[in-house]
């Protein structure tokens, strides 16, 4: 196992120092060609998503856009508030920065409320095309641009996922953030998966934290045999609640995000936030340069990556399949 590990950490830090080598004579020629100062708004949940913001300078550094040298970041997190977004969508707009990056559904959504000219650029959104904030994803036909992260088809390859990971499971508990759009698309996939699976799913409604503690509250002993962690704003916000509630009732929780699976989660699969923020300074790269949202096609993520949590799975009695093993690109100790 540990020579597994090592080869695909060989791999991937063999392909980051190709992209790092590439980006930095790219940067280079962007850094001395003499040019304006830049303004990028960032609208993010924060939290989880806070290496979103991380990559998105390191990469757009990589192109030449260096902080403090030739662009100003201003950031508004909203530290998993959810409740004010348009004025804080509104109070970003104002600043009529060149670009508006927006992380997540919720905070894309309200931001392209608040402006149809200032070009944004999202990342991380579950589905822009259910969710209405693009015509297609060949072009958007407005104001945006970015990167999807097909949250619902997902969710049906995650309950896969944690069937193979967990055979026994026959009934899991699924908490829906009923005010968000992406959770109840992602629902449905997870649903009809359910079915063909065999697997029923326990729902139940959510819109505060309070709630989230009196649903977990109320769940008896032996229930349920995991949950399952329906992507939005509102759960990732309160990750924490669901990761006790899995380790005291030692039931696997399937997450998609690997941040959450280093803080306890047993796995995951989905996007690296790091990642994406490097991806999406691409975008706000060309952006920047001249390019219009509406002439650039919706990207998803460069890498899907599956994070399984060793130390999670020995502490709730779980035996992983070698199979699982194998195919894991992360592994936490």
């Amino acid at each position: 196992m540990q020579r597994m590990r090592h080869s695909k950490y060989l791999r991937s830090w063999f392909g980051a120092v190709v992209l790092s080598v590439s980006a930095f004579g790219i940067g280079v020629a962007l850094a001395d060609a003499p040019g304006r100062h830049y303004q990028v708004a960032v609208f993010t949940n924060g939290l989880t998503a806070s290496p979103v913001l991380e990559g998105l300078q390191e990469g757009l550094a990589q192109l030449g856009y260096v902080a403090g040298k030739n662009v100003t970041f201003l950031v508004e997190d909203t530290h998993g508030v959810v409740t004010n977004l348009a004025q804080r969508a509104e109070r970003l707009t104002a600043a009529n920065p060149d670009v508006l990056v927006t992380v997540g559904t919720i905070h894309t959504t309200a931001a392209r409320q608040a402006t149809e000219r200032i070009p944004i650029v999202f990342t991380y959104v579950g589905d822009p095309l259910r969710s209405g904030l693009v015509a297609s994803y060949a072009s958007s036909q407005n104001n945006l641009t970015g990167i999807s992260v097909y949250s619902g088809p997902l969710s049906g390859k995650r309950l896969e996922l944690l069937q193979e990971i967990a055979p026994n499971i026959k009934r899991i508990l699924a908490l829906v953030a009923a005010k968000e759009s992406i959770a109840e698309s992602a629902f449905q996939v997870l649903d009809e998966t359910a079915k063909k699976l065999g697997i029923q799913v326990l729902r139940r409604d959510v819109t505060t934290r309070e709630e989230i503690e009196q649903v977990l509250r109320d769940i008896p002993t032996g229930a349920v045999d995991a949950i399952y962690h329906v992507p939005s704003a509102l759960m990732s916000g309160y990750i924490d609640l669901l990761i006790q509630k899995a380790q005291q009732e030692k039931l696997p929780l399937m997450v998609h995000e690997d941040i959450m699976v280093e803080q306890g989660a047993l796995a995951s699969y989905g996007a690296n936030f790091r990642l994406m923020g490097a991806q999406t300074a691409q975008l706000v790269a060309k952006v920047l340069k001249g390019a219009k949202p509406a002439e650039m096609p919706i990207q998803t993520p460069d890498k899907m990556l599956l994070t399984i949590n060793l130390t999670t799975a020995k502490a709730i009695g779980l035996g992983l399949p070698l199979s699982v093993l194998e195919r894991a690109d992360h592994l936490v100790e």
